[in-house]
């Protein structure tokens, strides 16, 4: 399967559809998407070409370690991080996973599954875990200041308004959909500004590209599930027998702390069971590289 995947990329990758979507699979496979590549062209970021395939920055780095961001080399072919594997969740609702930084929009009765990367709270500020339901959709909204963000800025000299008003200056762009948790001070929202996108900027609200939001705005409605985990590590046990791992960096929490990276217990077991080496799957750990890595071969005939 892995290798059927690659040819594909490798066939497909100048003919990119922007919009992440994906039927959800049919055999009990939890694997959507395939890996692309792209070959630079000179004067390209890899800002510019995070925006141009919708993932998300940091994602980007991370699939491609040590390549400069400002100034990759031309001709060299990054990867693509367009494969993921789902979450284990229900399938309902919006999903937003932290440690990915990548929203998950399962669209009602259609078994379909949108995605987009997002931005997230920044350390000090995190957008805590919760299973929650969208309260409010506000389409042009205003913003009120929190006094910690009044603070901010005030120290860099600058006073904001007690209300800014929507429209250009207003850091919350166009769409805000609150959610239902505590004060309900989270959002997820757009952005007047030209980065920020999978990365961790927020004060802790999720925020989304403009038009990303712009279309999922229109598709929510008030009472939808919303629920936020905080999963660096995915396993796929496909219907054929292979194995994928996907790990990601697990973030840095407000007291410094940061989730433990090892083998899930439920893959360990697995793995000794059949006599197979966990030397793949551990690498895949250690190099968190936010991309499935088969970790088994296809084994049809594995009785």
């Amino acid at each position: 399967m892995y290798r059927r995947t690659i040819l594909a990329a490798c066939l497909s990758f100048s003919q990119w559809i922007s919009a992440a979507t994906y039927a959800l699979p049919e055999d009990g496979s939890n694997l959507v998407g395939t890996i692309h590549y792209h070959s630079i062209v000179a004067g390209e970021t890899m800002s510019d070409i995070a925006k141009h395939y919708d993932v998300g920055f940091l994602s980007l780095m991370a699939a491609n370690k040590g390549v400069d961001p400002f100034l990759p080399p031309e001709d060299y072919v990054l990867t693509i991080p367009s494969q993921t594997i789902l979450p284990e969740v229900e399938y309902k609702g919006i999903v937003i996973n932290l440690a990915e930084l990548r929203l998950y929009y399962f669209e009602p009765e259609k078994d379909i599954v949108h995605i987009f990367p997002v931005g997230i709270g920044r350390i000090g500020q995190d957008t805590p875990e919760m299973t929650t339901k969208i309260s409010q959709l506000r389409k042009n909204p205003t913003w009120t200041p929190p006094t910690s963000i009044r603070k901010d800025y005030l120290e860099k000299g600058i006073e904001l308004p007690d209300v800014v008003p929507a429209g250009p200056e207003n850091p919350l762009g166009d769409y805000a959909m609150r959610l239902a948790y505590g004060t309900g001070s989270y959002l997820i929202h757009g952005t007047n500004k030209d980065f920020g996108i999978g990365l961790r900027v927020s004060a802790g609200c999720i925020r989304m590209d403009p038009k990303d939001i712009d279309w999922l705005f229109n598709e929510a409605k008030v009472g939808l599930q919303v629920r936020v985990i905080d999963e660096p590590i995915k396993v796929a046990l496909e219907p054929d027998r292979s194995v994928f791992i996907e790990a990601h960096e697990p973030l840095t929490r407000s007291d410094g702390t940061k989730k433990a990276m090892s083998i899930p217990q439920e893959l360990e077991w697995w793995l000794e069971e059949y006599g197979i080496s966990d030397r793949i799957a551990k690498a895949a750990v250690l190099a968190q590289n936010g991309v499935p890595v088969e970790v088994v071969p296809a084994m049809e005939d594995l009785e």
